[in-house]
């Protein structure tokens, strides 16, 4: 298959996946801070592009992040990082869900993982895709804590969210499209920063 028929797979099953909504200017100039074109990073690592969609059409490496408004594909500077820990794409799976130590669950990421919609985390990896789920169940389940509203509790809170936000990226508006509301960020950070501020 073309260049040109290979770019319009990972297009079609990116809309598949995330379903299809504008790009703005504005989402644009997001992505272009934060995400690298594949082009420019398939050449900088001396991978051939082609056989780079042909491992993500194989659910062997995530879709792009992002398509930017032009088409260009965007993803993560480290893309073929987890892969290359492995000792390759072929082994990246077995890998991967091997980090879990329940099988389903390490399934369940594997897939979430191959949808390229990991765009919360400035560095994907198992142990960061862990930690993050960590703290947003320890966000979301402060409220019930016996000691709640204290000066120990909000310190330990804030200590949560600060760890947060060093994990996740900004995301952009075209994240609360796709992800069909707020993003984690408004949600654990920005409106628990707002309702419980510092003392």
């Amino acid at each position: 298959m073309s260049e040109t028929g290979l770019k319009q797979r990972i297009a079609q099953r990116f809309r598949e996946v995330n379903g299809d909504h504008p790009m703005t200017d504005a989402d644009d100039v997001y992505v272009s801070t934060q995400f690298v074109a594949l082009e420019e990073l398939r050449a900088v690592h001396g991978r051939d592009v082609d056989a780079v969609r042909r491992l993500m059409l194989e659910r062997s490496l995530p879709l792009p992040g992002y398509l930017r408004s032009d088409g260009t594909e965007m993803v993560p500077a480290d893309l073929f990082a987890l892969a290359d820990a492995a000792g390759g794409a072929e082994l990246l799976e077995a890998w991967f869900t091997a980090q879990w130590a329940d099988p389903i669950s390490g399934k369940a990421e594997w897939d979430a993982y191959l949808s390229g919609q990991y765009v919360c985390l400035h560095s994907v990896t198992p142990a960061t895709i862990q930690r993050k789920g960590h703290l947003t169940a320890a966000i979301s389940a402060a409220t019930d804590a016996p000691d709640a509203g204290s000066a120990r509790w909000s310190e330990r809170l804030h200590a949560l969210v600060d760890e947060l936000d060093a994990l996740e990226t900004a995301f952009t508006a075209y994240d609360r499209l796709r992800f069909g509301g707020p993003t984690s960020r408004e949600i654990c950070i920005t409106a628990v920063r707002a309702r419980f501020p510092r003392p």
